[in-house]
């Protein structure tokens, strides 16, 4: 089933293959995307679907260094040069939409004294990845600890978060996109307002269930409301606990948030299990409770192989699958997959910034192909 074709959201996608969003920090000045990124997409454009990796909506939404944006015009036009390289190659690819929060860096953030976030909280083990000697792509990236406490964000300034997200959304259509995806995993800003321990706060938008969910509602509104629900999905990680990211009892809260995101009519939810050998072990009657309760497409990623990527298919739960670090290695990895080749081995030490070397150089696959 892996490679019958699938109907998303007035795409014919040719596979169930997923190339999910993984970020390489090969952005260029002004976290505008390059050349050389939309090389790397274009080479991983026979994935049914490709989405982008986490695209900033905001300069206060950046996390990291040499992730690219899209909140400018010379962003915008960026990522048209990507989009145009994967429609030409014949694939589809939606863009990522990303707020971080509470994982920024005051490095990051010119003129701010502290990052934002749900509530004044700051998580055991967060941590955010920059180049501390500011040499970009080329240089690498370091691991620093994050130093500042953040502050909660007040309602009126959620308003106007939730603008850049439809702002964002329309520059994504604009640059050539075929639809949006809503980070809202990880232990980025929408996820900390949904997990009960990442939120505090004792105003709309904390305490239940329903104000948990709220941020993440009015995000996904604002975003239909510009570019249709039939071009937005969202990316939720129910049981992982990134970023310090923390909730009671996830799965009645990701049972809610897939209702109302059913409710509002997006496309697709995006599943992340995590893809560490201690990953969290996500039960098979949680994902039979989401296709009960979510109508649209699932998509699943989280270490899948073939056989584990097929029996999900087959018994219903899912609709597409992730593939994620078996794509930095193999660009032709639907072909490989199809025809029984050896996957390339992934050289981590290059995953995060530098140039082609562990981004576009990797060979495709000398065995025929049919």
């Amino acid at each position: 089933m892996l490679f019958t074709p699938f109907h998303l959201a007035g795409l014919e996608l040719p596979n169930r293959i997923v190339m999910p969003p993984m970020t390489r920090s090969r952005a260029g000045a002004g976290n505008v995307p390059t050349a050389l990124m939309a090389q790397y997409y274009a080479q991983r454009a026979s994935a049914g679907l490709i989405v982008s990796e986490g695209t900033q909506i905001s300069q206060q939404g950046q996390g990291y260094a040499w992730t690219p944006g899209i909140h400018s015009a010379a962003q915008v036009a960026g990522w048209r040069g990507v989009t145009d390289a994967v429609h030409a190659a014949g694939g589809h690819i939606f863009a990522q939409l990303w707020h971080v929060g509470r994982i920024s860096h005051v490095s990051l953030q010119p003129g701010c004294a502290a990052p934002v976030s749900s509530s004044s909280l700051i998580a055991h083990g967060v941590r955010v990845f920059i180049d501390p000697h500011g040499k970009g792509p080329q240089g690498g990236v370091g691991d620093m600890v994050q130093h500042s406490m953040p502050r909660a964000l007040s309602e009126s300034e959620i308003g106007d978060v939730v603008n850049d997200f439809a702002t964002a959304a329309r520059n994504a259509i604009k640059a050539g996109f075929d639809g949006v995806e809503l980070h809202a995993a990880n232990g980025y800003l929408i996820n900390q307002f949904i997990d009960s321990q990442a939120n505090n706060r004792s105003d709309g938008y904390g305490g239940s269930l329903p104000n948990r969910l709220r941020f993440l509602g009015e995000v996904t509104e604002a975003v239909i409301a510009v570019i249709g629900s039939g071009r937005v999905g969202v990316r939720l990680a129910p049981l992982t606990t990134l970023q310090g990211a923390v909730d009671d009892t996830p799965q009645a809260t990701y049972l809610g948030a897939a209702s109302m995101l059913d409710r509002l009519g997006v496309a697709y939810l995006h599943i992340a299990e995590a893809d560490w050998e201690d990953a969290p072990e996500m039960p098979v009657a949680f994902k039979e409770a989401l296709r009960l309760i979510y109508s649209g497409a699932l998509i699943y990623a989280g270490k899948y192989t073939l056989e584990r990527a097929e029996a999900a298919l087959r018994d219903g739960w899912a609709d597409l699958i992730g593939f994620g670090r078996p794509f930095v290695a193999n660009p032709d990895l639907p072909a490989r997959l199809l025809n029984n080749v050896p996957l390339a081995i992934l050289d981590s030490k290059h995953l995060f910034g530098g140039d082609a070397e562990g981004y576009t150089d990797y060979p495709v696959a000398t065995r025929p192909v049919v």
